[in-house]
């Protein structure tokens, strides 16, 4: 898991070094693709490690190809024009890294694949709905579809320009109950077989899902703030599945 997370913070990190122009981050990102699929000439140590994940764990290389795709993607898209646009886009930055997190966890269930991905849905839409600031402030990208905008009457430039007005709250609420059927739905699809092996997953769910309540309780200000649990609350958490665990065990 330290590789895994050590891959996608690197690609992540490359499609967003605006230090770069958009050509060299791209094609560093296409040598990447190459070199899982291919082999790298001359690998560094992640490198290295990143293609002995294949060989240890039955992870498909093309799903680590998707993941670099879709964080490929935030450099020609900075608009959705229809939910199921961005729900592609989420499969391949989230549910794919769900994909390749429960091959390392291990599972006996095949149903726990679904679980990932409905999982993943959930996660990254919380991450949307909590940096739609952030992101418009930084990069001028929106992430939450156009359609949804035209919905609820909201003009790109209330979001650019920070502008909370009753009808982006509306809109928020609707993203917010939206990504709360995904976290309904991924628990689920979790086989109760696979629990135990499924808790990093679940600490996970718990914290976003966390997260999505204290942005909603807070009437959707997220041009004011970035939204988090304390570092109290996310250790009582992990405490609380820790304890869970050694019970289970006993």
């Amino acid at each position: 898991m330290v590789t895994f997370y050590a891959f996608c913070r690197v690609i992540d990190d490359i499609a967003d070094d605006s230090t770069l122009p958009a050509e060299e981050r791209r094609s560093q990102l296409e040598r990447w693709k190459t070199g899982i699929l291919q082999g790298f000439a001359n690998p560094d140590e992640l490198q290295v490690e990143v293609g002995a994940l294949s060989r240890r764990y039955p992870i498909e290389p093309s799903w680590l190809c998707q993941i670099i795709e879709g964080v490929a993607s935030d450099l020609d898209h900075q608009r959705y024009e229809r939910f199921e646009d961005l729900l592609a886009y989420c499969y391949k930055v989230a549910s794919v890294v769900g994909l390749v997190s429960i091959e390392i966890f291990g599972y006996k269930n095949p149903g726990c694949r679904d679980y990932a991905v409905h999982l993943g849905y959930a996660l990254q839409l919380t991450n949307i709905i909590r940096d739609v600031g952030e992101d418009a402030r930084e990069s001028g990208r929106i992430y939450l579809p156009l359609e949804d905008l035209r919905r609820f009457g909201v003009q790109e430039s209330d979001i650019l320009q920070r502008r909370y007005t009753s009808g982006f709250h509306e809109m928020m609420l609707f993203q917010s109950q939206r990504a709360f059927r995904y976290y309904d739905k991924a628990n689920l699809l979790l086989p109760d077989e696979d629990r135990q092996n499924m808790m990093p997953a679940e600490i996970m769910s718990q914290v976003y899902g966390e997260i999505l309540h204290k942005i909603q309780r807070n009437g959707f200000r997220v041009f004011d703030r970035r939204f988090g649990l304390s570092k109290l609350r996310k250790i009582t958490i992990l405490a609380g599945y820790a304890l869970r665990g050694i019970l289970k065990a006993v």
